[in-house]
């Protein structure tokens, strides 16, 4: 299965008005939840690949240095068992830019996942999209900050990860 990092496993930074990622790890909060949430799913079997959009390297607000020791904390403190990121901008065009799925489609491949019984997990509408356009089936944290629908509604509405995991183990039951 696929997680966002932003607002799913650590906390939403904002920068003015705007959502964004940590940009240090004074910066970085992991979510009181997640580390439980993604245990049940790795208990359960799950490989757990996160899936993050980054375009603040491009834009010269995020070192990469900075991002990668992000990364690294939050791997370690988190049983992912692979974190992929997307360092392009919109304009970029590039594939791997959620909304696009070329990420879900990278770590499928990578990890021998089938993108039809997997689910995505996000806070925003690229997550949900990206996830249907992968043929997963999307999990959408309400969060109170997301400001756009995504085109396609989401399989599930929650408002935890804690939440999101449980409703991922009922439907991998048949429940």
């Amino acid at each position: 299965m696929f997680l966002d990092r932003d607002g799913v496993l650590n906390r939403a930074v904002f920068h003015g008005d705007l959502q964004g990622s940590p940009r240090s790890l004074d910066d970085l909060e992991i979510m009181p939840d997640a580390a439980a949430a993604l245990a049940s799913l790795t208990e359960a079997g799950f490989l757990l690949i996160c899936i993050t959009n980054q375009p603040e390297v491009p834009r010269g607000q995020l070192r990469q240095q900075a991002l990668d020791d992000i990364n690294a904390a939050v791997r370690a403190a988190l049983p992912l068992d692979d974190l992929l990121v997307c360092a392009h901008q919109d304009s970029d065009g590039c594939d791997c830019r959620k909304p696009r799925p070329g990420l879900l489609i990278q770590g499928a491949r990578k990890h021998g996942i089938d993108l039809g019984t997997s689910f995505m997990v996000g806070d925003r509408w690229r997550d949900v999209e990206a996830g249907a356009a992968a043929g997963c089936r999307t999990v959408l944290l309400e969060t109170g900050y997301e400001n756009r629908v995504p085109a396609v509604a989401p399989d599930a509405l929650v408002q935890s990860l804690a939440e999101a995991a449980a409703w991922i183990l009922r439907q991998a039951a048949g429940n």
